[in-house]
């Protein structure tokens, strides 16, 4: 084995296992999707709120500068410094929220809770300084918390207050990074579990393809008997009853196959036996006997010709180009078939019937599977019997509305009721065949002829007067999928 190949083997991963990962990736990548999508949601209504909690303190603070009274006097503020003491007594602030009281004569007070360090420090005091005069909103640093700062201008004659409002995004931010921390230990269970019961229930699901999987590797084996358990109603069953029915024809294949070698080795296990005593008995200095020896053993290498022919023949009938239809009109193939079967011997021969009609068949092939009828009527059968051709169109069924019968009828003295069936079957042959009438593959061609016309053959019940009569069946149009290559 090469390094890429050992290096392909040693990264490989099972089924189940690209499974369980492709379903973990994509939790995983919906997990962090929907994350980062809450995060991004809940910041910016976060953002939204803090704003509108700003622009709150500011509104009514503005609403009590404008409108409001001193309750102490009834009457409106005359000073600054009362109007934020006023403002801050009466007023609670918001979460992480500090409001602040900027006095032009006395210290700053606040409202809310917040570090003193913080409300101390140069940053905001520059902040305060910067927009006391046109009001406005700065975000600041002050220690390690992070703070939005509105300030509100206050003007009262000889007075120079602000009014100021602290929010603490890093504590408000500090509460959605929990939230979040508490969806990612739910997410990160979550992926886990998925990613068990994807393992788990692909496992399940791909139980019936490693069965697929055990059941090959005993059928490279040599073991053609396994078959799957069929449960279910799915894909898979689908396949399992697939691969079992493959498995039926694969096994009748085989036994298919190892009985054409034991019949081929049986039918040619004579012919060399007779090839082989002659010559091993032959007198060499005997010309006469050279001369019989030479015509017997041209006869029986005839005979093993013919079957090397046949066999040929019958393994070709599984290939797509065995038969390559073409337009005919059938009543030139029925004259031109009869005059080449008054060919075959001195019989009293009769032209039933000539089909008038154009059809898309192999005319060779079903010339050769007439004349295998007639082959087979000749040798059956004496000089002044009497034997029929024929052809003609006939109405089929739903799916073959109209199909083509050819037909070969003879007086002789018909099949024997043991053989009718077995007759087609290859290296059998009827009651009262002669060795050398052949190896019993003529029918044979003949069925697979049908076959790649889908159609079939067809063997008369006896008559009275006995005889047999042969039929053979196509439809007028040989079917896409059957018909192979056309030529």
């Amino acid at each position: 084995m090469t390094a890429r190949g050992t290096l392909a083997r040693l990264v490989s991963f099972s089924v189940r296992q690209r499974i369980t990962a492709a379903v973990a990736l994509l939790t995983a990548l919906a997990l962090a999707g929907a994350g980062l999508a809450v995060y991004a949601v809940q910041l910016q209504r976060m953002n939204q709120s803090i704003e509108a909690s700003l622009n709150q303190e500011i509104g009514e603070f503005k609403a009590m500068q404008t409108e409001g009274d001193d309750p102490r006097t009834g009457k409106p503020f005359t000073s600054a410094d009362r109007m934020l003491e006023v403002f801050l007594d009466n007023n609670l602030p918001d979460e992480h929220e500090v409001l602040l009281a900027f006095p032009s004569t006395s210290q700053v007070r606040y409202q809310g809770h917040a570090d003193p360090e913080h409300l101390r420090s140069t940053e905001l005091s520059k902040t305060v300084a910067a927009l006391r005069d046109e009001g406005g909103s700065r975000t600041i640093t002050t220690g390690s918390d992070r703070y939005i700062v509105a300030v509100q201008p206050v003007r009262s004659p000889g007075e120079r207050a602000a009014f100021v409002v602290m929010h603490n995004l890093s504590a408000s931010r500090a509460e959605l990074q929990n939230v979040i921390g508490t969806y990612v230990v739910v997410a990160l269970i979550a992926f886990a579990l998925v990613t068990v019961l994807a393992s788990a229930l692909a496992g399940r699901l791909l139980r019936p393809v490693r069965r697929l999987r055990d059941t090959a590797s005993q059928i490279a084996a040599g073991d053609l008997e396994q078959r799957i358990d069929v449960t279910g109603n799915d894909d898979l069953t689908d396949l399992s009853v697939t691969f079992n029915s493959m498995l039926d024809q694969l096994q009748a294949a085989f036994a298919s196959q190892r009985q054409l070698l034991d019949d081929v080795g049986h039918e040619l296990r004579t012919p060399l036996t007779v090839l082989r005593g002659h010559l091993e008995l032959v007198d060499p200095h005997d010309a006469a006997e050279i001369s019989s020896t030479q015509a017997l053993l041209l006869t029986e290498t005839d005979r093993m010709t013919r079957l090397v022919d046949d066999l040929l023949i019958l393994a070709k009938a599984r290939r797509p180009d065995f038969i390559r239809p073409t337009e005919i009109e059938l009543a030139d193939l029925t004259h031109g078939l009869f005059d080449k079967c008054r060919a075959l011997g001195e019989r009293c021969w009769v032209l039933d019937d000539a089909a008038e009609c154009v059809a898309v068949v192999d005319g060779q092939r079903l010339t050769q599977a007439v004349l295998q009828f007639t082959h087979n009527a000749v040798r059956h059968t004496t000089v002044g019997d009497e034997i029929g051709v024929g052809s003609r169109v006939c109405a089929a069924g739903a799916y073959y509305p109209r199909m083509i019968e050819f037909w070969v009828r003879d007086t002789g003295p018909g099949v024997a009721p043991g053989d009718r069936d077995r007759v087609f079957q290859r290296f059998q042959r009827g009651e009262g065949t002669r060795p050398d009438d052949g190896f019993g593959l003529g029918l044979s061609i003949v069925s697979a002829i049908a076959d790649a016309h889908s159609g079939l053959v067809v063997l008369d019940p006896p008559g009275p007067g006995g005889g047999a009569t042969f039929r053979l069946r196509v439809p007028v149009s040989v079917p896409d999928h059957d018909a192979g290559t056309t030529g």
